[in-house]
């Protein structure tokens, strides 16, 4: 199995929102803006967002209902369909799925209800996806709707699905995460020179059968209760009982015994291993520089990417000790400033979900504005 081990090194990464399709298009199929995308609607550089009313017996989850009140609330906005560049569907997208209580059904029929002037397949829309299939799976091509030609913005997907200049990536986060953030962006890289208690950390499900669960399998070779802590735990779902191994109890005690805060505020950097976490967004947080481990994922952020295929459960181990080795020699000089890289780019983007809406409709304006010829209005933060 060929597995892809991402390191953000966020002393060179300039931020851009990578892009995806989850549709169940063939691949002659996939969209661009070359065939998905009506520019007649954004000439005049006036870029609107018209978002539809909210439809009856059509409920919301907080997130969904979190961004559609940022969007309502920005510059961007207008109850003019006939003004709008950019659409959005009030119905919740967000969670796709089937066992979720956020699952929202008969999506089809809703946006059928729609009027089809504006609708139209799709066009011009940008659809809101955390979380597509269902466990043990979660394929990423499962939205249980057909999307037309919308754009999709992604907490991550696979290469296999990856649609370059037209969807849009962005971090999962909370819905206890921050509505509006009002911080002024600039930090002291002094404060972070406290900040390496422990080399690296990993807290999280373990997941004994599933998807992710041969990566996180072997996080535990990297432990060594001293300078790395991997804390993991097999409780997930109600039968993960029937699968358990021999390591279980243990691995169990260890989950228990470790803070996952005071971890990342101790750690330099912090292991990911699934492509739908908050680790990696809490990481930036706790300036915790994230360290990827992922078979076929694309990521918001430039990376350093290396591939390995491995033959064997062996050489895996081998590889993974390989990883301690890397991070224990990156200068400190460089661990200083990747820290400091990823408070500046939380701050900028991340902070609030206002932050994180407004910086993925700002990527789909500007990639409007290059293919007809408008002067940029960003000045992305890049290192």
């Amino acid at each position: 199995m060929k597995f892809l081990i991402l390191l953000v090194v966020l002393s060179i990464i300039c931020l851009v929102f990578l892009v995806f399709e989850v549709t169940k298009l063939e691949k002659s199929e996939r969209c661009s803006f070359a065939n998905c995308f009506n520019f007649t609607k954004c000439l005049d550089g006036n870029l609107r967002i018209y978002i539809y009313p909210d439809l009856p017996n059509s409920p919301q989850s907080k997130i969904y209902s979190d961004i559609l009140t940022v969007l309502r609330r920005s510059v961007y906005f207008t109850e003019d369909a006939s003004e709008a560049c950019l659409f959005i569907l009030s119905v919740d997208t967000v969670d796709r799925d089937r066992i979720s209580e956020d699952y929202v059904k008969d999506l089809n029929s809703l946006i059928s209800s729609l009027p089809k002037n504006v609708w139209n397949n799709g066009l011009n829309h940008l659809i809101f996806n955390f979380y597509s299939g269902t466990f043990p799976s979660y394929s990423s091509n499962d939205l249980g709707f057909n999307p037309g030609k919308a754009m999709i913005a992604w907490t991550s997907s696979s290469r296999q699905h990856f649609r370059a200049d037209f969807d849009i990536s962005i971090p999962l986060f909370h819905k206890e995460h921050p509505l509006l953030s009002n911080e002024e962006i600039g930090l002291n890289s002094t404060d972070f020179q406290n900040h390496d208690k422990y080399l690296a950390s990993f807290k999280g499900k373990r997941y004994v059968y599933g998807i992710g669960s041969e990566t996180r399998d072997i996080l535990h070779y990297l432990h060594n209760n001293n300078s790395v802590i991997i804390a993991s735990t097999c409780r997930h779902n109600s039968d993960w009982k029937k699968y358990e191994d021999e390591r279980c109890e243990e691995d169990n005690a260890q989950y228990d015994r470790w803070d996952y805060n005071q971890l990342m505020d101790n750690s330099t950097f912090l292991f990911n291993s699934k492509r739908k976490t908050f680790s990696f967004l809490e990481s930036l947080k706790h300036s915790c520089i994230p360290v990827i481990f992922s078979d076929d994922w694309f990521y918001l952020l430039k990376i350093l990417l290396i591939g390995v295929k491995f033959q064997s459960q062996g050489m895996k181990k081998i590889f993974y000790l390989l990883i301690y080795d890397y991070l224990s020699n990156i200068p400190k000089e460089r661990i200083l400033k990747m820290r400091y890289s990823t408070q500046l780019v939380y701050q900028k983007y991340f902070a609030s979900i206002e932050r994180i809406v407004l910086t993925s409709i700002k990527q789909v304006f500007e990639r409007i504005r290059r293919h007809v010829g408008l002067p940029s209005q960003q000045n992305w933060l890049c290192y």
